[in-house]
């Protein structure tokens, strides 16, 4: 009898698992844009997703018991080369739905992709589609479409300021209904965020491969997201650590300044120590508290 009960509950256990995950194509067939067909594959590693194909949200759903109606957009890093899906995503994503929180990771096209035509618009594209996708869908996973935001991981976090100073930006033609709705999130969270383009202050890497390594200044500042804040930007949170050597913390201090300067609700935390891509922060010392931060911004919206 034990047996057959155990057997019950592991039924139940996986069917609300289920329930709770899953994966959306984030375009109808033959609707990718700036897309062209090519003989790459899809490769993953421990780490990184990459040469994205066709581009996804995961869903991951909080209990209803827990679900306070608001829902996050996770963009994951990875130096606009790959994306840490797991590390800066699904993790991400598993602990805000235990805070309550919809977690929708995004698998973004990455920009030098045989693919992709134009490398600088795939990854805002994807990003647009994806929140709107997000608001359309809202009822059906119980969502207040007033507390829709995004959060970004280093490139992932340019991507995600991207789209909180550039969701008014016409980069692809509406497809279905979807694409009537306003790609403006909410709230922004940026995380040890590659910001700026310009020399000497961004991470070259991103910026080579979004852009190109002989972009015009003129695309250089479109995309250097503290060039682009006004005053419809969403509310932001950013954290960063003093010692990062990957992306330098004067990425964050001049988006903090931006938005300052056009009056938007913004609140910074600085660590002296951590580095990068410390993701929740649970292997580095003093890290480990910007999470609850955050989402205790989120619930105050």
């Amino acid at each position: 009898m034990k047996s057959v009960l155990s057997l019950l509950l592991i039924s139940v256990l996986t069917a609300m698992n289920t329930f709770a995950q899953q994966t959306i194509q984030l375009w109808p067939e033959d609707t990718i844009p700036n897309y062209q067909e090519s003989n790459v594959e899809e490769e993953y590693t421990d780490i990184f997703i990459l040469n994205v194909q066709k581009p996804s949200i995961e869903v991951f759903s909080p209990s209803k018991q827990l679900a306070n109606g608001a829902a996050v957009l996770i963009c994951p890093g990875g130096g606009y080369g790959g994306v840490a899906y797991d590390y800066e995503g699904t993790d991400v994503a598993k602990y805000l739905n235990s805070r309550g929180i919809a977690g929708f990771v995004l698998k973004y096209r990455m920009p030098q992709a045989e693919s992709v035509i134009t490398s600088y618009k795939a990854p805002l594209q994807d990003a647009q589609r994806a929140i709107r996708w997000i608001k359309y869908n809202a009822e059906k996973f119980n969502i207040n479409t007033g507390k829709v935001g995004v959060m970004g991981f280093s490139a992932g976090g340019h991507l995600a300021s991207t789209l909180g100073t550039q969701y008014d930006r016409m980069v692809y033609e509406p497809v279905d209904l979807i694409d009537a709705l306003s790609a403006r999130p909410d709230f922004m969270m940026l995380i040890y965020p590659v910001i700026s383009m310009k020399e000497g202050i961004a991470h070259n890497g991103s910026k080579n491969k979004l852009l190109g390594k002989d972009a015009s200044e003129e695309l250089i500042e479109s995309f250097s997201s503290e060039l682009q804040v006004t005053e419809n930007t969403p509310p932001t949170f950013l954290i960063h650590a003093g010692d990062d050597d990957g992306v330098p913390v004067q990425n964050s201090i001049l988006m903090y300044q931006a938005l300052l300067k056009h009056d938007v609700k913004t609140a910074m935390h600085l660590y002296p120590t951590g580095g990068h891509g410390f993701s929740l922060g649970h292997k580095k010392d003093g890290t480990d508290q910007w999470i609850d931060l955050g989402i205790n911004r989120i619930k105050r919206l």
